[in-house]
C-alpha cells in the first residue's frame, strides 16, 4: 500500500502542476537567498584566505607592540631598543635576518588631481625593502622601473597605477595621516607586483628613511619580522624572543596568517548572519504560504482522500501522502533554487568587482555546507509547514469526508485567540517596558517583546481580520456597492487562511516600519543636534580612512574671511577600567559650537576637562574633581573637571583641554574627525567657503561643507543603508505577493460552482475580475495596516532605548512612509489579483454547475 501511496502522490502533483507552482517559487527564493549568501561568502573568503596565505612569508617570528588598537589611533609601535637588542643578541636568540617594517594610511592622487579610490580596501604607505634583503625572496618587487630613493619618491602598485591612470614618471601627491600631515609631491619612479592583493588595494612604497619619518616617531618602529638561525624551529625563536621581550606581541609567521584569516573570516561570518537572517525573514513568510496551500489542497481532495481511506488507506499513509507531496515540492524548490543561488552570488561578486569595491576576485566557492543547507532547510520548512494540513486529511473518517469540506470550528478559533490577545498584552508590556530604560539589556527586552508581538499576530489574526477587514471593506467597498459587499464576506469567510495570507505581509511590512522609524529618529536627531549646536559656518570632514591631518588647521587659518578654526581631535582613553573616547578642541569652543554647561565653566583651560552629565555620573566626578586619564600606549594625564554640560548627539562624554591632550597622544599621531571654521562677521559664508574647498584640494580627501550639507550629507547616508535593508527585505514582500497570488488561485478553484452561480444568474466578467481585486486589495491592506502599526510601536520603544548612547535622540514616526507603504499595498493586492481575478472571470456557468 505504501507504494501505491507514493504513486497517487506524484501523480497528483503531475497532475496539478500549476497549483502547486507557485509554492515552489517560493521555496525557490527563500532557499536561494541562503544558497548565495553561503556560496558568495564562501567565495569571499576563500579569496582572502589565498591571499593571507602570502602573508609574513619567510618570518619565522614577527614582534609587535602588545597595545592594540581601538580602530581611533593607531600604536606608536616597537621601541627602536627592542631591534636594537634583537641586531646585537642574534646568535643567543637564534635570529638570523632582520626586517623591519613602517606602514601608515594615505591618501593618493590619480592623473586628474583628485583622491584615488579604492572602494574599501586599505590604502597604506610603507617602507620599500629590497628584494636581495626581503625575508620572501618572491614578495613584492618591482616590474616598472626601479627603487625609491629620496623623500620625493615612491613605487606604486600596477593595479593602483592602473586604476589611476599613473606610471613611471609620473608626478602626483601623497598625503600621509601621521605626523602633521602636509601634501607631499612625490614622483612615481616604478610599479611594483604585490602577490595575491585584492583589486582595490593601494601600497605606496617610499625608501626606508623617508617612511620612518613619515609613519613613526622615530623612537618607533612598525613590526620587526625575523628569520631563524639554522637549527632553530619557528616556535623556539617565537619563545626566546617572547622571553626577551615580555612586553611585546611575538607570533610565529603562521600565527600572524591565521590571526589575518581569522579577523576576515569573523567578519564575513557576521555578514553571512546578516544575509541568512533576511532569507530566514523570506523563509517564514513562505511557510505561511505553503501551509496555506496545503491547507486549501486538502480541503479540496476531501472526497478523493476519502476514497483513499474508504478502499484500506490507513491514517497515517494519507499523512504520509501528503508529507511525501511537500518532501517533492521542497526538494524541487531547493534544488531549484541552489541554482539560482549561484546565479546570485555570480551576479553579486560581478557587481561588486564592477563598482571597485575592493574585494578578491576568484572562481565560486560551492562547499558541501552550501548544498545540504540548502537542501535541508528547503525540504523541513516545507515538510513542517505541510505537517498540520496533512493531520487533518488523515483525521476525518470516510463517511464525513464524502459530504462538503470542513470548515473551521468557532472553538478553537476562540482558544487561539485568547492565546494571542494573552501573548500581545505580554509583548506590548514588554516592549514598553524596555522603552522606559535605556541601553542593551533594555534593547534585548523590546526585542523579545517584539517576537512575543509576532506570536500574537500569528495566533490573533484570525479574529482580528473579521473587524478590521469589514471596517476596511465598508469603507473602500462602499462605491462599488453589491461587489464591494461580497469582496469583504470572501475575505473575511475563512479568517485562518486570510490571517495566513495576510500575515507574509504583515511581517515583512512590519521590519520596513522598525527600520523606517529608527532611520527617520537618527535622521530627525542628527539635523536637530546639527542645527541647534552648532554655530560654525563651514564644516569640514574627512574620508577615505583619513583623518583631518593637524597641517589643514594650519592651511585654514591663513584664508581671508576666516575667523575661527577649532579641530576636533579624538582622545581614546581608559578611564576607571572602562575605554572611552572624547575629544580635544584646538581653540575657543565656544565659536563654533554650544555646550549647555550646567556647572562650573564653560572654558576648556590647557590642563581642565569638561565632562558631560552622563560621563561625570558614570565616573564618580563633579567640578574640581581631579581625573587620571591612561591610554593604550602607556601615556597618562591627569586634569582637572572644570565643568559639566548635557551630553548631546555632537559633545560626546569630554572635552579636554591642549596640555593634557598632548600628554596623552603623541604627536606622531595627533589627528581630527572634523574642523569647525567660523567666518569673519559679514564675510558672503559661500566665498569663503569656495575658498577653503580650494585651499583644501591639495589634501585630496577632505570634504567641506555647511552645516545644512553636513546634516544632509549624514542622512543621505543613513537613506543609503534604508535602501539596502528595503531591498533584501523586498525577498519577503515578494513571497507575500506570491502568497496572495496563490491563496486567490487557489480559492477561485474552491469557489468553481460560487461563481459558475453568480455567473449564471447575471454577474459579469468583469464584475467577478472587480470582486476578486476587491477581495486582495483589502487582504493586503489589512496585512499592511497591521505591520505598520506594529512595527512603528516597536520601532518608537526601540529609539527609545537608544538613549544610553545618544541622549538626546527622539522617536519620529515616518509617516510618508507609512501613507506610501499603505497605498502600495493596495497596489501590491491588485497587482496580485490579476491572474486569479482573470481566470475566475473565465469560469463557465455550465460547467460549474454541472455536477450539482
Amino acid at each position: 500500500m505504501a507504494g501505491t501511496m507514493g504513486k497517487v502522490s506524484l501523480r497528483n502533483l503531475g497532475a496539478h502542476k500549476l497549483r502547486l507552482l507557485l509554492t515552489v517559487l517560493s521555496v525557490v527564493l527563500g532557499t536561494s537567498f541562503v544558497a548565495g549568501s553561503l556560496i558568495f561568502t564562501s567565495t569571499i573568503g576563500r579569496s582572502f584566505n589565498d591571499i593571507f596565505d602570502n602573508v609574513a612569508i619567510g618570518v619565522d617570528a614577527q614582534v609587535s607592540s602588545s597595545n592594540r588598537s581601538n580602530g581611533l589611533t593607531s600604536d606608536l609601535g616597537v621601541p627602536q631598543s627592542v631591534v636594537d637588542k634583537i641586531e646585537s643578541d642574534k646568535a643567543a636568540l637564534g635570529v638570523d635576518r632582520v626586517q623591519v617594517g613602517y606602514t601608515g594610511t594615505i591618501a593618493i592622487a590619480d592623473s586628474t588631481g583628485k583622491a584615488l579610490q579604492s572602494g574599501g580596501a586599505p590604502i597604506v604607505g610603507a617602507n620599500w625593502v629590497p628584494t636581495d634583503q626581503a625575508l620572501d625572496p618572491n614578495g613584492v618587487r618591482i616590474t616598472q622601473g626601479r627603487a625609491p630613493s629620496g623623500p620625493n619618491e615612491i613605487v606604486l602598485n600596477e593595479s593602483a597605477a592602473t586604476k589611476g591612470s599613473l606610471k613611471v614618471g609620473s608626478r602626483t601627491k601623497v598625503v600621509v595621516e601621521n605626523g602633521d600631515g602636509t601634501p607631499r609631491d612625490v614622483t612615481v619612479v616604478g610599479l611594483t607586483k604585490l602577490p595575491g592583493a585584492t583589486s582595490g588595494y593601494i601600497e605606496a612604497d617610499f625608501d626606508a628613511a623617508t617612511a620612518r619619518s613619515l609613519f613613526s616617531d622615530g623612537k618607533h618602529v612598525g613590526t620587526v619580522q625575523v628569520s631563524a638561525a639554522s637549527g632553530v624551529t619557528p616556535d623556539q625563536l617565537k619563545q626566546r624572543l617572547a622571553q626577551a621581550f615580555p612586553d611585546q606581541k611575538v607570533q610565529t609567521g603562521e600565527e600572524v596568517r591565521q590571526q589575518t584569516k581569522d579577523a576576515i573570516n569573523q567578519f564575513l561570518q557576521i555578514f553571512n548572519y546578516i544575509l541568512l537572517s533576511f532569507a530566514a525573514i523570506g523563509l517564514i513568510v513562505g511557510t505561511f504560504i505553503i501551509y496555506n496551500t496545503f491547507s486549501m489542497i486538502v480541503a479540496q481532495r476531501v472526497k478523493e482522500l476519502a476514497l483513499l481511506r474508504a478502499v484500506g488507506a490507513s491514517r497515517p499513509q494519507v499523512t504520509r501522502s501528503v508529507l511525501f507531496e511537500a518532501f517533492v515540492v521542497g526538494l524541487i524548490g531547493s534544488v531549484v533554487g541552489f541554482a539560482i543561488g549561484i546565479a546570485l552570488a555570480a551576479g553579486l561578486q560581478a557587481i561588486l568587482s564592477s563598482t571597485g569595491a575592493g574585494l578578491p576576485s576568484g572562481d565560486l566557492a560551492i562547499t558541501p555546507t552550501a548544498v545540504i543547507a540548502c537542501l535541508l532547510v528547503g525540504i523541513v520548512v516545507t515538510m513542517v509547514s505541510a505537517y498540520a494540513p496533512a493531520r487533518r486529511a488523515a483525521q476525518v473518517s470516510p463517511v464525513e469526508a464524502m459530504r462538503e469540506s470542513q470548515t473551521d470550528g468557532a472553538s478553537s478559533l476562540r482558544v487561539r485567540t485568547l492565546i494571542g490577545a494573552l501573548l500581545a498584552v505580554l509583548g506590548f508590556a514588554a516592549i514598553f517596558s524596555g522603552a522606559t530604560g535605556k541601553g542593551g539589556q533594555a534593547a534585548g527586552l523590546v526585542g523579545l517583546g517584539a517576537v512575543v508581538i509576532i506570536v500574537a499576530v500569528v495566533m490573533g489574526a484570525p479574529a482580528l481580520s473579521q473587524p478590521v477587514i469589514g471596517a476596511l471593506g465598508s469603507v473602500i467597498g462602499r462605491p462599488f456597492g453589491k461587489l464591494g459587499r461580497l469582496a469583504r464576506t470572501n475575505a473575511v469567510r475563512n479568517p485562518r487562511r486570510t490571517a495566513a495570507t495576510a500575515f507574509a505581509l504583515t511581517l515583512g511590512l512590519m521590519l520596513v516600519a522598525v527600520i523606517g522609524t529608527l532611520g527617520s529618529s537618527f535622521k530627525a536627531t542628527i539635523d536637530s543636534a546639527v542645527s541647534s549646536d552648532v554655530t560654525a559656518d563651514v564644516i569640514l570632514t574627512g574620508g577615505d580612512q583619513m583623518g583631518l591631518p593637524p597641517a589643514s588647521g594650519a592651511t585654514l587659518a591663513k584664508l581671508d574671511g576666516v575667523k575661527d578654526v577649532v579641530q576636533l581631535r579624538n582622545v581614546p582613553v581608559r578611564i576607571g577600567g572602562s575605554d572611552s573616547v572624547g575629544t580635544a578642541p584646538t581653540g575657543d569652543l565656544s565659536t563654533v559650537l554650544k555646550l549647555a554647561v550646567t556647572q562650573g565653566s564653560s572654558t576648556i583651560g590647557a590642563n581642565s576637562v569638561l565632562v558631560s552629565d552622563k560621563f561625570a555620573s558614570a565616573n564618580g566626578l563633579k567640578v574640581g574633581s581631579p581625573v587620571e586619564l591612561a591610554t593604550r600606549f602607556g601615556t597618562k594625564a591627569n586634569p582637572t573637571v572644570t565643568g559639566i554640560y548635557t551630553e548631546s548627539a555632537l559633545s560626546g562624554p569630554f572635552m579636554l583641554g591642549g596640555s593634557a591632550y598632548s600628554q596623552l597622544v603623541p604627536k606622531q599621531l595627533e589627528r581630527s574627525w572634523v574642523t569647525l571654521v567660523k567666518v569673519t562677521d559679514g564675510a558672503p559664508v559661500a566665498q569663503v567657503q569656495n575658498r577653503i574647498g580650494d585651499a583644501m584640494k591639495d589634501y585630496l580627501t577632505i570634504k567641506v561643507q555647511t552645516p545644512k550639507e553636513f546634516a544632509n550629507a549624514q542622512s543621505s547616508q543613513i537613506d543609503q543603508m534604508l535602501l539596502v535593508l528595503y531591498g533584501m527585505l523586498g525577498l519577503s514582500l515578494v513571497i507575500a505577493v506570491l502568497g496572495i497570488i496563490n491563496t486567490l488561485a487557489l480559492s477561485v478553484v474552491e469557489r468553481k460552482r460560487e461563481i459558475g452561480m453568480l455567473r449564471a444568474v447575471g454577474m459579469l466578467r468583469k464584475q467577478v475580475r472587480r470582486t476578486i481585486y476587491l477581495e486582495s486589495i483589502l487582504i493586503s491592506i489589512f496585512g499592511a495596516l497591521l505591520g505598520m502599526i506594529i512595527g512603528v510601536a516597536i520601532g518608537w520603544c526601540l529609539v527609545r532605548t537608544f538613549r544610553e548612547w545618544i541622549p538626546d535622540i527622539s522617536a519620529v514616526i515616518p509617516w510618508p512612509t507609512i501613507l506610501f507603504t499603505l497605498v502600495m499595498a493596495a497596489v501590491v493586492g491588485m497587482a496580485a489579483a490579476l491572474w486569479p481575478g482573470i481566470r475566475a472571470a473565465r469560469t463557465r456557468p455550465l460547467e460549474a454547475i454541472a455536477d450539482l
